[in-house]
């Protein structure tokens, strides 16, 4: 099989890495890749939220899936473009991308299938915005309602800061805060059929002590030791299942990747947002542990044949990610600077290195290119070990400015 893969970051990097290990994908190819993506797939120029050139780029490859990553291609329809074409397609329709490009759609299919999540307001002027702040008090959660890279939340019990960032965005979700701690859950679809992955959790906040301006994720970790028994289980009771069947009831089938971003809250588990494709940093780890070939999975998901998918197969042990993140992230990202030290990083074997924002000069020398630049990834037994082998492969890495969290998965590993 000839598999393409939409995008260009570290969850890319992360897909491109478990299917070039896949003994299925014959060739593998992405668009517009990066520099870690090259070395192990042929990297082509496209824009990526062009439907027409995506399809004429996976019809002039003869691929037999293509793999759209990021969101944005996603809620411009470019799965559409390519599912047209009659090209297996691994990514939800336009429509049902909105699951994640709309926070006010989302609550609304939430609402009709039952699914547990925060009280919430709808807000177009600053006037509803204050009364909704008003009706849920401090702490307040402010949700631009369109898609925002996972930068469009603001939590804070500043009111003239959150009124701020409901000024800024057309149209906001503002809800009641959720407490306890959050959980990432990833589930594979056909739009019938529901096949969750593990769990794992991820650092949104940019320094120690989740202090700090929101990111787009600083790390993360699987699995969660601490996580109820039976989480899984309940969340594809509850949430997962009842979303897809409500979206197919509505003609708006949901067939890729469905995230939901959870809370376990003293009142029960709640969900805090869905996304409509894989997470970044959490897809660096959960890929990391899964053991059946992911291009068959995937497949599957792409041709509505997921019910006849043996169980999915996973490593027992632990996995920890580390972004790397350059100067001046996530206000104002320095670019341009070299990185050292990245065979070093992989040397013993413990770790790997995946490239969210990197470029290749015509030195081929490796360039940071974005905010966050490398999501620093280990495997070990338990979470303690991960955990050691992904900051050492961190400290023999160099890059000017370059910053990073120092307690990824801490609270975890010694608890």
């Amino acid at each position: 099989m000839k598999v393409l893969v939409i995008g260009g970051g570290a969850r890319e990097h992360a897909l491109c890495r478990s299917l070039s290990q896949d003994p299925a994908v014959t060739e593998l190819h992405c668009a517009p890749g990066n520099a870690g993506i090259a070395q192990v797939a042929t990297v082509h120029p496209v824009d990526q939220l062009d439907g027409a050139q995506v399809t004429d780029l996976a019809a002039r490859l003869g691929a037999g899936l293509v793999v759209v990553g990021p969101e944005a291609p996603l809620v411009a329809g470019v799965a559409d473009a390519v599912r047209a074409a009659g090209i297996p397609v691994f990514g939800p329709s336009g429509a049902a991308a909105q699951l994640e490009g709309s926070k006010a759609f989302a609550k609304d299919v939430m609402a009709a299938a039952g699914v547990p999540t925060a009280r919430s307001y709808v807000c177009t002027t600053a006037e509803e915005a204050a009364e909704a702040l008003d009706a849920f008090g401090a702490p307040y959660v402010v949700k631009d309602d369109g898609l925002a890279a996972g930068k469009g939340v603001v939590v804070t019990s500043d009111r003239e800061a959150a009124l701020a960032h409901a000024a800024s965005c057309e149209r906001v979700v503002i809800e009641e805060y959720l407490d306890g701690p959050e959980v990432s859950l990833f589930a594979i679809t056909d739009g019938t059929t529901v096949v969750p992955l593990q769990p794992a959790q991820d650092f949104k906040r940019a320094l120690d002590g989740d202090e700090g301006p929101n990111t787009g994720g600083m790390g993360a970790y699987s699995p969660l030791p601490w996580a109820p028994a039976g989480l899984v289980e309940e969340v594809l009771e509850t949430v997962l299942q009842p979303t897809v069947d409500e979206l197919r009831h509505r003609g708006t089938e949901f067939s890729g990747l469905l995230y939901a971003g959870l809370a376990l809250t003293s009142r029960g588990t709640r969900v805090i947002e869905f996304n409509a494709r894989f997470g970044d940093p959490e897809t660096q780890v959960v890929l990391a542990r899964l053991r059946t070939p992911l291009a068959g999975v995937l497949l599957a998901a792409a041709t509505g044949t997921l019910d006849q998918l043996e169980p999915l197969r996973w490593d027992e042990g632990a996995a920890v990610t580390v972004v790397v993140a350059s100067e001046g992230y996530p206000a104002a990202p320095r670019t341009g600077d070299p990185i050292e030290g990245l065979t070093d990083a992989e040397a013993d074997g413990t770790a790997f290195v995946l490239h969210a924002g990197t470029r290749a000069d015509e030195d081929g020398r490796v360039l940071s290119a974005g905010g966050r630049v490398l999501s620093v990834t280990a495997t070990g037994t338990d979470l303690a070990e991960a955990r050691d082998r992904a900051y050492a492969a961190v400290d023999r890495i160099s890059l000017k400015g370059g910053q990073h969290r120092t307690d990824i998965a801490l609270k975890a590993a010694t608890a």
